[in-house]
């Protein structure tokens, strides 16, 4: 495992309720070596297209935060346009899985920036 002190670090944040549910999710999966690993590509209706996954790599120039104990890597390409961004996660009738409120997201439409 590469410690994070060695790399640089992001501005996502985690919201209480997302680090749970990734927490949770990791202890499904049973490997400890996991992260979540955020990116972005162009494209989707607000100008930018998420990803979002377990990763056990770390590449060179990652960034990473910690938060609780997950922690989450951004490649460094992906950094700029994540600058400022929250994950969340619901769990309600009316809304259920992560969000992501980014500012740096162009333009907007019906679907949202959402994940289930």
């Amino acid at each position: 495992m590469v410690e994070s002190s060695q790399n640089p670090t992001h501005e996502v944040t985690l919201t209480d309720q997302a680090a749970a549910k990734v927490k949770a999710l990791l202890e499904q999966e049973g490997n400890t070596d996991l992260r979540l690993r955020i990116a972005v590509a162009p494209g989707g209706c607000s100008g930018l297209r998420y990803e979002l996954y377990f990763d056990d790599r770390m590449l060179e120039g990652d960034a990473i935060r910690d938060f609780d104990g997950v922690e989450v890597i951004i490649d460094p390409m992906s950094v700029p346009y994540l600058a400022g961004a929250t994950i969340d996660f619901a769990d309600t009738i009316s809304k259920q899985g992560f969000t992501i409120d980014n500012p740096n997201a162009k333009g907007s439409c019906a679907c949202g920036d959402s994940f289930n």
